[in-house]
Order: structure tokens, then sequence, then C-alpha cells
């Protein structure tokens, strides 16, 4: 094999965002982004790959965290295809929604100053209210509908931008009877529902690798 031509293939992507990207209580393998490639590597005939060169998502960060850090971070690792999963924390914090807007605004300027429309991607924030912590967080019935009013912010503002939405708000849902979708912490998604969402998310990113 050519190395060389082998090392064209992959794409240098960078995950951004909270507690959801970097896979707080689940092992590193199990985090959304790592199941990604490695499903996309599995595929027979795949043109384009993609290689995870840093995961930028921290716990506890918001829109705004984003802008502020993560962001300029990209400078040094010349990313050629990034995802954005943020919002739970802009709920948590009360952040407020013309406040998350603005910043999703300021992050899709400056991503799509980087790089195409189709090296772009976004998912959802899932429902944490639904797990067995989820009430530690505020009301659920409160919390549940910023989230969903949140999610409807970033898919218009993504979709303003013809950038690609993968939603997988009804995928996390289903914790709400099957608890081996939820981590060891009672809060965060297992490595199981993770998998859920990258079967979901792996069609997008395929049809935006191959152009179509």
């Amino acid at each position: 094999m050519d190395v060389s031509t082998a090392a064209d293939a992959e794409l240098r992507y960078v995950a951004l965002g909270d507690s959801y990207t970097i896979g707080t209580s689940v092992a590193e393998a199990d985090r959304w982004p790592n199941r990604l490639i490695e499903a996309l590597r599995a595929e027979p005939a795949s043109a384009l790959l993609l290689d995870l060169v840093a995961n930028l998502a921290v716990n506890g960060r918001t829109s705004g965290d984003v802008v502020r850090a993560q962001l300029p971070a990209l400078d040094a690792l010349r990313p050629e295809f990034v995802s954005l999963l943020i919002g739970v924390n802009d709920v948590v914090q009360g952040v407020p929604e013309p406040t998350y807007r603005s910043n999703l605004g300021r992050i899709f300027e400056d991503l799509l100053g980087r790089l195409p429309i189709d090296r772009v991607l976004v998912v959802t924030t899932p429902d944490y209210t639904v797990t067995p912590s989820g009430a530690d967080y505020g009301d659920p019935a409160t919390q549940r509908a910023v989230i969903a009013r949140n999610n409807a912010i970033l898919t218009e503002v993504a979709g303003a931008q013809a950038v690609a939405v993968v939603d997988i708000f009804d995928i996390s849902e289903r914790a709400a009877t099957d608890r081996t979708l939820v981590a060891s912490d009672g809060l965060h998604p297992s490595g199981r529902q993770y998998a859920l969402w990258v079967d979901r998310i792996v069609p997008v990113v395929r049809g935006l690798l191959d152009g179509s």
C-alpha cells in the first residue's frame, strides 16, 4: 500500500463540544467520535476516512466556552472535518436563548471560514431528563422543553448555513425505559447508546465525505 495515499485518504477530524462528545463515564473507545471513525473504517470501499486528531470537548462547557477556548485551538490543529455538539450546559446554566443563538452564529462563522460546508457536522443534544439522575439538574419537564428549543435553534442556525444536522434526541429518550442506554453515573449515555447514535450519524458523514 502507498503510505502517502492512505494518509491523504484520512481527513484530520476535530470534535468540539461538552460531556456528550468527550464521553463522560464511558471508555475512550465508546465515545461517539471514536465509534464513528471505527465504523467508517469498517465500511468496504470507503474512499475517505477520518483521523481523530483531537477531541476538544470538555465536561460542563457551554456554547460560549466553545467560542472562547475550543475555536482558537483549531488554528494549530488544522482540521479538515469538524463535529459540534453543544447546548446542554447552556440549558443547565440558564444561558438565554438569544445568547445561545448568537454563540452558534459565531461558531459557524468561524468553522465555515476554515472548512467547506460538507466538512462540518452538527449533532443535537440528548434528553438527559429521562435518566435516573436527570432531576438533579432542574425540573425534568421544564429542562426537556428547553433542550428541545435549543435543538430547534441549533437546527435552524445550522440549516441556514446548509450544515448537516443529525438529530439523536429521540434515541436518547429510549433511556427512560432502557437503562442499558445510561452510563454508570446515571446521567450520561452509555457506550451502547453512543453506538445507536453512530448508526444514524454514519450515513450522513458518508454522504458528506462522498459528496452525495
